[in-house]
């Protein structure tokens, strides 16, 4: 089965293996027509290889942009050439590449890993703090069924990580238990120690766009601490 649309979190994809699926990540945007990268699965494949972007398709060339904080650029014949807008279509094809708006990593055997949307990651502490990485923690964690994570603005460290959580069926989890998870991750390295969110708030729903995906605008204005989210 193939994943889109968001990251595919490695708990999620585990939970499918347990019951015979084996999930796969793909990446595209509206503006590429199909998908441009492609996970394979190998029988020594882990979950965590598999929840890669994958590799490009034929045809398909990646580029990392260090200039403007690690986004991902590519070419192929039949991506979208502009928009309506001529200042829109220059910003997507800047120096005759596409900009994707995602930050990605391309792993030493030519995967593409995301690693964020460049309006999603925070910038907490002169450090970069990936939302999915923090996200994917979470939702690995007993008793999340799903989770977002958002910056908000702070006049000290510039931006805090604010995560929201929904609850699984079953034994409750407490915010107490999930900090110290993802304190855990961070003593050890995995994660910056940046990347501990200021508060975690438990919710029914995650808010989702008109295409299905998590709403982070609305979190971001829920995160105010004058706004109320139901189920807190």
């Amino acid at each position: 089965m193939m994943i889109g649309g968001s990251a595919l979190p490695e708990a999620l994809a585990q939970e499918a293996e347990e019951v015979g699926i084996i999930a796969l990540s793909g990446y595209g945007m509206s503006e590429t027509g199909p998908v441009v990268t492609l996970a394979r699965s190998q029988p020594e494949d882990t979950v965590g290889v598999r929840c890669r972007a994958g590799f490009p398709w034929p045809l398909v060339e990646v580029a990392i942009d260090q200039a403007r904080g690690g986004e991902l650029t590519l070419r192929a014949p039949w991506l979208t050439q502009g928009y309506s807008q001529q200042h829109a279509s220059d910003a997507l094809w800047d120096g005759g590449r596409l900009h994707t708006g995602d930050i990605a990593e391309i792993d030493a055997d030519g995967a593409v890993r995301i690693v964020d949307r460049l309006k999603d990651v925070i910038k907490t502490g002169g450090e970069w703090v990936s939302s999915i990485e923090l996200e994917a923690l979470l939702t690995a964690e007993p008793g999340v069924a799903e989770a977002a994570v958002v910056g908000i603005p702070d006049a000290r460290w510039g931006e805090r990580p604010i995560a929201f959580v929904v609850r699984a069926a079953g034994p409750t989890v407490s915010e107490e238990a999930l900090r110290e998870a993802v304190v855990a991750r961070a003593l050890t390295g995995a994660i910056s120690r940046y990347a501990v969110p200021d508060a975690i708030h438990f919710c029914d729903a995650l808010p989702r766009t008109s295409v299905g995906k998590v709403d982070k605008k609305a979190l971001k204005e829920t995160a105010h601490p004058s706004a109320l989210f139901a189920g807190a």
